[in-house]
């Protein structure tokens, strides 16, 4: 709140800005105020000569619907009573209603039960866990990986072959991929070892591999291949089908390609050589609205500064041509960011982000 000393020197100010010429709304504005509050502060100190601020002494009336002290001893009454002490409210109102009595409402029960304190979790199921949502960040290519597994239609209704692919946090490229004929953490044991032979990623630098919580992806197979390489597994929060958004956005573009093959895939190998030439041209010839437009491959492969630099020279020299065309607005901003986030939370981020920071200080990076 503010005091009433500072109320009457923000109505000094504004009438001396007044007299000197000022609007009121632009001398209200420099101060934080509104036009109305001012004339309200104006009035009172004309009136009372007086303009602090009354609420906190103002008298307040109860609510008229407020619970009596009696019905309020009724309702813990009535909840604590041998028929209804393991009855829900939402199944006591109906029952006094068949006696012809009304208490409160259910939410009111519920309320006042709350105050009481004994509106504890009841049976012997497990109270719901609020797990930590997992976030991560890359400066980098192989410092953050996703993956998932999606399904492929077969050449029979109810068929399907199994498309395992790992993804890029940083370039969004494809670093490993497979389609299989079923699921299995052996496969996904597999595909590791071979994406990280062929990014020749050193086992001692750091690398997180994200995904679901599916039971290839958490095996124990998997999971031992993970830290034999070095590499930290990160999982989605469990039934929620948006921790691992990137790689659910990728085979989207994969299944909405105009030659993917809706009703199926005659054999195994027909499936992987579709899939071998869309990897190609996702690699090399998508240009990704995530990453300004470039290929994920020249992001990954550390082109991507020197192609933008290029583009935006382009567009200053086309503005230089015709400046008209651009009303003297600033030509499109081709700056990609050094740092991209997995599910970013405001508190983690802000933790992880930090130490980064300390960590390239301190290494003079």
């Amino acid at each position: 709140m503010i005091s009433a000393s500072d109320r009457a020197n923000a109505v000094q100010l504004i009438l001396e800005a007044m007299h000197h010429g000022a609007g009121c709304a632009a001398a209200c504005e420099v101060l934080g105020i509104t036009e109305r509050t001012y004339f309200r502060w104006q009035k009172l100190q004309k009136e009372h000569g007086n303009i602090s601020d009354l609420r906190p002494t103002a008298k307040r009336l109860a609510p008229a619907n407020k619970l009596s002290d009696n019905e309020r001893r009724k309702i813990i009454d009535t909840v604590t009573q041998k028929d209804y002490k393991d009855m829900p409210p939402c199944e006591i109102v109906p029952a006094l209603a068949d006696k012809g009595q009304y208490l409160a409402s259910e939410s009111t029960f519920y309320r006042v039960l709350r105050q009481e304190g004994m509106a504890g979790r009841r049976g012997r199921a497990a109270a719901p866990v609020k797990r930590k949502i997992s976030t991560h960040y890359a400066t980098g290519p192989n410092q953050v990986w996703m993956w998932d597994i999606t399904y492929l239609n077969g050449p029979v209704k109810g068929t399907f072959y199994y498309l395992y692919l790992i993804s890029d946090l940083y370039s969004r490229d494809i670093v490993g991929w497979e389609v299989w004929q079923e699921e299995s953490a052996e496969h996904a044991s597999e595909l590791i070892q071979r994406a990280t032979l062929q990014q020749k990623r050193l086992t001692t630098s750091p690398l997180v591999l994200h995904s679901d919580n599916g039971s290839p992806m958490k095996g124990a197979t998997m999971l031992t291949t993970l830290y034999a390489l070095g590499i930290t597994p990160s999982n989605s929060r469990p039934r929620v089908s948006n921790d691992n958004a990137y790689a659910e956005s990728l085979f989207r573009t994969l299944k909405y390609r105009p030659n993917y093959q809706p009703k199926g895939f005659e054999r195994l190998e027909a499936a992987r050589e579709w899939c071998q030439r869309f990897v190609e041209w996702y690699r090399c010839k998508h240009h990704h609205s995530g990453i300004k437009f470039l290929t994920p491959a020249q992001r990954h492969n550390g082109e991507g500064d020197a192609i933008l630099t290029k583009r935006h020279e382009v567009y200053l020299a086309a503005k230089q041509a015709h400046p008209e065309r651009w009303n003297g607005r600033k030509t499109r901003d081709w700056i990609l960011e050094d740092i991209v986030f997995l599910n970013p939370d405001k508190t983690v981020l802000e933790e992880d982000y930090a130490a980064h920071f300390e960590h390239t200080v301190e290494s003079g990076a």
